[in-house]
This record gives structure tokens, C-alpha cells and sequence, in this order.
């Protein structure tokens, strides 16, 4: 079901000729559009379309280069978060704007009131919040430090402060991404209640399921052009797809498996919990060589433990992690030296250092070798060279190896990142969500990467919070519940609904 456009059809939000230019590269070219009361417009483009920056524009967070926007039939103030926030703007940024060494409820505070008054009006606020939480499915402890809170949770936060501000334009830029199909779904159900009610939404969304069942009509951005508008209900999937892309999209082609003998095992495994996340609770697993070995589960249930244990961010409590010539202290240097290479969760706070240029960032974890370094000294040729070669080899959008990695949208942040981890022939693939914020050109990108590594003898462990990417693509798979890991299931043995209850732990019950 759709959400249709409601009562008069009232501009309330109005875009002329929006051009932004950074550099040589036009970001936003002559983009003008108009949204209604009561309407969910869905945007959609490849990474690096543009979409992130025009709603930046839109939020006061970017000073368009040409053209003007209005809100309720009045200039708004460019460049002026707080006239955008005062209009009745409210965004959910895809990247979280949240202090990690204050509270969810300091975080969704910041900014309402001034400082000093924030701790006399914390109760209502906090009245305030679990209503919220309540009515949005979107529950999270008032009193938790956002730094001890997973991606999953963190976002919820970010939605939960645009709708604490009483936005009647609401900017969602890929407000599901690490939300799981159950909050995704009860998050759109109380939007179909507030568009009712007069809610005006642009949707960002690379999730093509999401922006049919949500969007009234869809526009298509590509390479900062507005290129196309359709009405939802007369579009399909596959037909957007090709428009956001401008070819045919084909899936990739998934080949049976002829995996090895195990090349890294944990045997019976735990792990000290992290926070309020449980650690690994008596894990077994095995990762092959030719073989994609899939992890579902919902977010927070010890996925974070068992990538960290990979990285050598942590050693086991009790139990064995077993491979070849593994040194007597385990750490990410020895995980590393291992053979192990890692696409992270979290590729701004984990995965990328910002203010790094993309070569600095190309060699995060190789620039104390050759070519890139002998005797101490670094060969920034080299170094260059080999960006040049990731950002032609893995389609990275960018306007050189020496800028700011920040400055690339997500995707082509994550495709260096992609191109940094493949370009080592690694034994072992640590694939930790590695297609969230993906559009579909890139996502189908990405799988078949990872299916080459698997089918040249790398073993794949991909974690991933989407059920359909983990069927699509594991040769087996393993589902994670309070840290505690189920039996290992041969692709196509259970049901999605299956996979659903053992992510609920109700599987671990009837096991035992």
C-alpha cells in the first residue's frame, strides 16, 4: 500500500533551478521540484547523484551555487540550519549527527532549549521521548551514552530527534538502513498516520521494496540531473532500477560452492559482553576457503563481538580461535598479517579516518609495506598510483586520490574501501554489512566482487541485517541470537519465516 497525496493540494515546499559545484564537479545541476501537503516523494539516484547534497541544501547545511528555495510560500534563509529547523524543516541524516559522550536524551535535547536549562526540563523531555518511542516503535534507554549504543540503535536516536522538533516537512535520507524489516515496517506505519494528518516527506531510500510502499511519487536524480518523475502507482521495481541506473540490472549469477578445509575456526568460543551487546556466548564456526558463509540476525546480538574477534580487536575469553602460523598475541597488526581483510560496519568511524585523502586512506593497513614504504620511507608515487589504479578499477566517483575522503557520498566511499580489502587477495573476507547505502547498481556491484574473491579462494564471512541479501548470497549460513550462534544451514534448507524465528531465538529453544 502507498501513501497517497491528502487534502488540497498546498505547495509546501517549492525547489527552483538548485545548483551546487564543488570544484569542477557539479553536485546539483538546475534541479527544481515541488512537494505537496500530505505527500511522500521518494529521490532516488546512484551513489553520488547528488541526493545527500540537495537535501543538504534543503537543511541550510549547503549554500546552493543558483537558484532558491521555498518553504510555505517563503524564501527560505540558504546556508541557515536554524531557519530551516524554525520553517518546520526537520532530517534523519544518513551519517548520525550524534555525541557519543552524552545521553540519547542530552542528544535529542541539544538544541530545544539552552544549555543551561536542558537538566529543568529533562522529565518532560523524557515524557516527551518515551511517547515517542512508544508511538514509532523506535525504543531506546533515555539514560544510555550514544557512544555505547550499536549503528542500529543510534539510529533510531536520529529519528526519534527530528521527530522530538514537531517537523511538518520530514527529510529522511536512508532512514532504514540499519533498522531491521520490523522497525522498518513500524516506522512506515506511523508515517502513513502523520502524512495523514499533513506530514509532507522526501524519502531517500536505495531499498526499491521500500520507496514503492512508501512514496506517492518517485523523481531520479543521475549525475546531479533530475532525469526522470513517475507516479508510484504506475512503476515497478525493476523499471525504477533502469531509471536510476540508465541500463538493464541483472543480479548476479550465484554458482554452486566447491569450498576447502576450514581455514580459521572458533571452537566453543566466548567473549566478555560489550556493554549492553552480549559477547559470544560457546561459538562454533567455521570459515572455508570457495565458500560465503553468511550471519543473520538483528542488530546488537553479538554480530559486533564476533567481527572484532576477526579483526583481532579482541581475544576470546574461554575457547580456541584456530589458523595457520597464528601468533601468540592476537591483534588486528597479527589479524592483518594473517591474511584477513576486513569491509567494517561502520565506514566513517571504523572503516575511513576523514580528513585522510583517499590514497592515505587506500593504504590504511599496507602503507608499511612495498611499494609504499622501504626503509621507513613512504613512496607517495606509489601510493597515488595505486589509488588511481582502485578508483578506475572499482568505479570510485571522485575528483582525485588527494582530496578528503569525507567529501565522497557513501557509496564510493565504501567502493574504495571495497577495492583497499580485494586488491590484497586476502585469505579470509570480514563483509560486515558491506552493502548498507547501497543503490542497486552498486549493491549487484559489490556481490559479484565478493563471489569472485570467493570462487578465486578467499572465505567469505558475511554479516548482514538483510535477509534476502543473506539468502542471495551464502553458500551457508549461521544466525546469531544473544550471542549465541545456531547450527550452520546449507543455502535454500530454511525458509526466510524459518531464518525469522531462529533471529527471534525461538530456534535455539527447540534445540536445545
Amino acid at each position: 500500500m502507498s501513501l497517497q497525496t491528502s487534502g488540497a493540494q498546498e505547495v509546501v515546499l517549492r525547489l527552483v533551478n538548485i545548483t551546487k559545484r564543488f570544484g569542477a564537479l557539479t553536485a546539483n545541476d538546475a534541479i527544481s521540484f515541488d512537494l505537496h501537503r500530505g505527500e511522500v516523494i521518494a529521490l532516488l539516484g546512484e551513489n553520488g547523484a547528488g541526493k545527500t547534497t540537495l537535501m543538504n541544501i534543503l537543511f541550510g547545511q549547503y549554500t546552493a551555487d543558483e537558484g532558491r528555495v521555498e518553504v510555505f510560500g517563503k524564501p527560505l534563509l540558504p546556508g541557515n540550519p536554524r531557519a530551516a529547523l524554525a520553517a518546520g524543516l526537520g532530517m534523519v541524516h544518513q551519517h548520525f549527527t550524534l555525541a557519543d559522550n552524552l545521553t540519547v536524551l542530552e542528544n535529542i535535547q541539544l538544541g530545544t532549549v539552552p544549555l543551561w536549562r536542558m537538566a529543568l526540563r529533562r522529565s518532560a523531555a523524557r515524557a516527551r521521548l518515551a511517547q515517542l518511542a512508544a508511538d514509532f516503535g523506535l525504543c531506546v534507554a533515555p539514560d544510555a551514552l550514544v557512544g555505547s549504543l550499536t549503528v542500529g540503535e543510534r539510529q533510531r536516536v536520529e529519528i526519534l530527534k527530528a521527530l522530538y522538533r514537531d517537523a511538518r516537512i520530514l527529510i529522511l535520507d536512508e532512514p532504514t538502513a540499519v533498522l531491521t524489516p520490523q522497525e522498518s515496517d513500524a516506522l512506515f506505519d506511523t508515517l502513513r498516520r502523520a502524512v495523514g494528518a499533513g506530514l509532507s516527506v522526501i524519502f531517500i531510500s536505495h531499498k526499491l521494496h521500500e520507496v514503492t510502499a512508501l512514496s506517492s511519487r518517485v523523481l531520479v536524480l543521475r549525475h546531479g540531473r533530475l532525469v526522470g518523475e513517475v507516479e508510484t502507482c504506475t512503476t515497478d521495481r525493476h523499471a525504477l532500477a533502469q531509471m536510476m541506473v540508465g541500463a538493464e540490472v541483472t543480479p548476479p549469477a550465484v554458482t554452486p560452492a566447491t569450498p576447502g578445509p576450514a581455514i580459521l575456526t572458533l571452537r566453543d568460543v566466548c567473549t566478555r559482553n560489550q556493554g549492553a551487546a552480549p559477547g559470544l556466548k560457546s561459538v562454533f564456526l567455521a570459515l572455508r576457503p570457495g565458500q560465503i558463509t553468511g550471519l543473520a540476525g538483528v542488530s546488537g546480538n553479538g554480530q559486533s563481538a564476533l567481527s572484532d574477534l576477526i579483526s583481532g580487536l579482541i581475544a576470546p575469553q574461554s575457547g580456541a580461535l584456530e589458523m595457520a602460523n597464528l601468533p601468540a598475541t592476537w591483534s588486528p597488526r597479527a589479524a592483518v598479517a594473517a591474511g584477513i581483510a576486513r569491509i567494517p560496519e561502520d565506514r566513517h568511524k571504523t572503516g575511513s579516518i576523514a580528513d585522510f585523502s583517499l590514497t592515505e586512506n587506500a593504504i590504511l593497513e599496507t602503507y608499511a609495506h612495498a611499494p609504499f614504504s622501504r626503509n621507513g620511507v613512504m613512496n607517495w608515487r606509489a601510493a597515488e598510483d595505486h589509488t588511481r589504479h582502485l578508483i578506475a578499477t572499482y568505479d570510485v566517483r571522485c575528483p582525485g586520490p588527494s582530496g578528503p575522503i569525507r567529501q565522497l557520498s557513501g557509496g564510493n566511499m565504501q567502493k574504495l574501501i571495497l577495492g583497499r580489502v580485494l586488491e590484497l587477495s586476502p585469505k579470509v573476507i570480514l563483509a560486515n554489512q558491506p552493502v548498507r547505502g547501497l543503490d542497486i547498481g552498486a549493491i549487484i556491484y559489490v556481490h559479484n566482487r565478493l563471489l569472485a574473491a570467493r570462487d578465486a579462494g578467499a572465505a567469505v564471512l558475511l554479516i548482514s541485517e538483510d535477509l534476502d541479501e543473506i539468502m542471495g548470497l551464502s553458500d551457508v549460513i549461521h544466525v546469531i541470537s544473544e550471542g549465541r550462534l545456531s547450527p550452520e544451514f546449507p543455502r535454500g534448507e530454511l525458509t526466510a519465516a524459518q531464518l525469522g524465528l531462529w533471529m527471534a531465538g525461538q530456534g535455539f529453544s527447540h534445540a536445545a
